[in-house]
């Protein structure tokens, strides 16, 4: 550990939720609690309990004291400081500049960013659909008097940005060079709060990282089925601040894509994917408008509802717990899910498959205690790798393709293939940087295995795709020349 602190200085932090129990009472998500760690902790990685606990308590509230926090602000007239995610809108109409607060419920109706506050923090706050970082909020009062009337409304007074320093995504890419395969796959489940030697096997490990492929690509739609207690709930909804996990239940397209009567965007705008949790578990509002509107998301990035045309460049990983007897690739494994899975078209939206039962439940030996890398740092990188379209470049001059092969399959592997190298080999800038073997055991490969059980359950549902048309073409490597 002492070369990952000295490659990556300042964005290393020490992490122990092996033994220290102060964050698990906080139930701070992993890019909070590390960012937290980052501005208290001493080069030996120390810090003073009271006196983060202290900062948590000041501008980390929980939901439920949101009723006091706007007493302080409306009646008490008093500037409050929250850190939080913040999500900006401007009404086309009006001109008027407004925001919300989503962990609170606090809507653009009830809030108002003057013009001089706005020409202040505007770079920052327009980074996405939603920023993070310190709001300072006050009250603007009403005015009955003045013509048209004057409504009150909390008004943001300042904003500090989450992420205050600079991605420098050229020493991030050349910093991987200074270690080898092995090496960086520790590195990565560092970042994500696991420990490399609790794993038996590479194996173990690179199942737990194909998690993360959403996180580097775009529009990479995953299936992850597995036991309870594997820890998929934790990455998707502790490790990006980027990313969005629901928790299942009812699923609506006002919910999902767009609110016809509230003319609000859903959870697929500005976020890098949506996690759907306990799937087996989930009710649709309404199967059919859902089943037509999911396909056509999953296929092109956008939909059309009721006219409003919705894109994104967010994923969509189902996440489910099923039965022991039924975690197998020959079998039909999706008997325990609702009935819009049983249906080959979703099926076939859907890019690859994570076998889940490869990964270890979660146990004390598997959790992270020592150096690793910021996990609000890491989860940043990952989300500005999903706008480097060189890596995707890279395979199309790779991997070539059997005759004939059919074309969802090929997108698939890919798709998955470029979010592999983009994650295990960031180093790379052209196909002379990476190591064909390399590729195709690390990238290719797994690319394959993941589009091919899709394959086998598509198969299963549809006599359809027995067809020689629709089977998995042959994948290999092109010799590149040095004229390439």
């Amino acid at each position: 550990m002492d070369k990952l602190r000295d490659c990556f200085d300042e964005m290393v932090v020490y992490k122990d939720l092996k033994q220290n129990s102060t964050f698990k009472a906080l139930k701070l998500p992993s890019f909070l609690r590390d960012w937290v760690l980052k501005k208290f902790e001493d080069e030996d990685g120390h810090f003073d309990v009271d006196e983060l606990s202290s900062f948590v308590d000041a501008y980390m509230p929980k939901k439920e004291e949101w009723l006091k926090i706007k007493n302080r602000i409306i009646v008490e007239n008093e500037r409050v400081k929250i850190l939080t995610k913040i999500s900006i809108d401007i009404d086309i109409k009006t001109e008027e500049i407004t925001f919300s607060l989503p962990d609170f419920g606090l809507s653009n109706k009830e809030t108002v960013i003057e013009p001089h506050i706005w020409d202040t923090f505007k770079k920052e706050l327009v980074k996405g659909h939603e920023t993070w970082g310190i709001v300072e909020l006050g009250y603007r009062q009403p005015d009955d008097s003045a013509k048209p009337k004057i409504p009150g409304k909390i008004m943001l007074t300042g904003f500090t940005d989450f992420c205050p320093y600079s991605i420098d995504m050229d020493f991030y890419k050349d910093v991987r060079s200074e270690f080898t395969t092995d090496e960086w796959i520790n590195i990565l489940l560092g970042a994500m709060d696991y420990n490399a030697e609790g794993y038996a096997s590479e194996e173990q490990k690179l199942a737990m990282l194909t998690r993360l492929l959403p996180f580097v690509e775009k529009n990479l739609n995953l299936i992850e089925l597995a036991p309870k207690g594997t820890g998929k709930s934790y990455v998707y909804g502790n490790i990006s601040k980027y990313g969005l996990l629901t928790d299942g239940g009812k699923v609506s397209r006002a919910k999902m894509f767009y609110d016809t009567a509230r003319k609000t965007l859903g959870y697929i705008t500005g976020h890098d994917y949506v996690a759907i949790d306990e799937v087996k578990l989930v009710q649709f509002s309404d199967v059919n408008e859902m089943r037509s509107i999911l396909q056509g998301y999953m296929e092109k990035g956008r939909c059309d509802v009721n006219g409003f045309q919705v894109s994104s460049d967010a994923g969509i990983v189902f996440l489910g717990n099923i039965e022991t007897d039924n975690m197998d690739e020959y079998r039909n494994m999706l008997t325990e899910l609702p009935s819009l899975f049983q249906e080959s078209a979703m099926v076939d939206r859907i890019h690859g498959f994570i076998k889940g039962w490869e990964i270890p439940p979660m146990q004390p030996g598997l959790k992270v205690s020592g150096w690793a890398l910021n996990t609000e740092y890491f989860c940043t990188i990952l989300h500005a790798l999903r706008d480097d379209i060189t890596y995707r470049a890279i395979v199309e001059q790779l991997v070539e393709v059997s005759d004939n092969g059919y074309e969802r399959h090929i997108e698939a592997v890919k798709r998955i293939a470029t979010a592999y190298l983009k994650l295990l080999f960031p180093n790379v800038r052209s196909v002379k940087d990476i190591n064909a073997k390399k590729f195709q055991q690390y990238c290719l490969r797994p690319a394959v295995r993941m589009r091919g059980i899709i394959q086998k359950q598509l198969a299963i549902l549809d006599k359809e795709y027995t067809k020689d048309e629709k089977q998995m073409p042959t994948f290999y490597l092109r010799e590149i020349s040095d004229e390439d």
